[in-house]
């Protein structure tokens, strides 16, 4: 309690790692337990992994909220410093917090699946992608960018949405449920020209483990620099989706209702008896 930032960048973190814990798991429970038969789902497929992405959000806002506000995303780090008054000086440390979480996630998650990397792709040479994301044409790498500036606007759009009491926002109990839902729309839509990361902590953080940990595909030292479009157009995006909400949504919303305090209520006029 003498040192609330040392709690939130905890909190950061962990809650980071939650996300990466049951999305990179999922998505190696899918890459590495096929039998490879042409046209094989194999454990849910892709249905699965955005289903496990948008829980692992939504458990991981539920586990830090109260601590740091559950941001577990630099696109909405930045956004809310941008939008909504977060201090700037903490804008660095809630980032550099979130991806060292996805960066020790990461390294959990291949420790426990390392003898099916083992057998699957002795190399490394093939299997990056179950930690981050690749484009799908990397000879148009604007396609990519497009892809990540529209999934994560619509995130930080809808999160300011679900989360503004001026508007039709949810129940606090249940806010992290419908962006955890948010998330897995945004899965399902968007994300396959640049392998729907919305996030750059969730992508840099693990990106770097695979870096250390061998993985030759790994987007940073093979030549490709796919590491960019995953930070740069989730940031881009964020501030388009917080302007677009703010300016096109917010500015037209009533005002805030104010409940009484107790002093109001006790300093009140009594209320006269009924007639009769």
């Amino acid at each position: 309690m003498r040192k609330p930032l040392v709690g939130e960048l905890i909190a950061e973190a962990l809650g980071t790692a939650v996300i990466i814990l049951f999305g990179a798991g999922s998505v190696a429970m899918v890459q590495l337990f096929g039998r490879g038969i042409p046209g094989e789902i194999v454990n849910g497929g892709y249905t699965n992994i955005t289903i496990a992405w948008g829980l692992g959000v939504a458990l991981a806002i539920y586990l830090t909220a109260r601590v740091s506000g559950a941001h577990l995303n630099p696109a909405v780090t930045v956004s809310l410093a941008a939008f909504r008054n977060f201090p700037g000086s903490k804008v660095v440390p809630y980032c550099l917090a979130q991806t060292v979480g996805a960066f020790l996630a990461a390294a959990i998650v291949y420790l426990n699946y390392r003898p099916a990397f083992l057998k699957t792709d002795p190399e490394l040479v093939r299997t990056a992608g179950i930690f981050t994301t690749f484009p799908a044409f990397p000879d148009l790498p604007m396609a990519g960018l497009i892809d990540q500036v529209i999934g994560t606007a619509l995130l930080v759009l809808l999160v300011f949405a679900l989360t503004d009491d001026r508007n039709l926002a949810p129940l606090s109990n249940l806010g992290p449920a419908f962006i955890g839902l948010l998330v897995i729309a945004i899965g399902m839509s968007f994300g396959a020209m640049h392998g729907y990361a919305i996030n750059p902590a969730r992508d840099l953080g693990p990106r770097l483990f695979t870096v250390i940990a061998g993985f030759r595909n790994n987007g940073i030292t093979d030549g490709t620099n796919a590491w960019v479009v995953p930070i740069v157009g989730p940031l881009v995006g964020g501030l388009i989706g917080g302007a677009v909400y703010d300016f096109g949504i917010r500015t037209y919303l009533p005002p805030a209702t104010v409940a009484p305090s107790v002093s109001d209520v006790r300093n009140a006029d009594p209320v006269p008896p009924p007639v009769g």
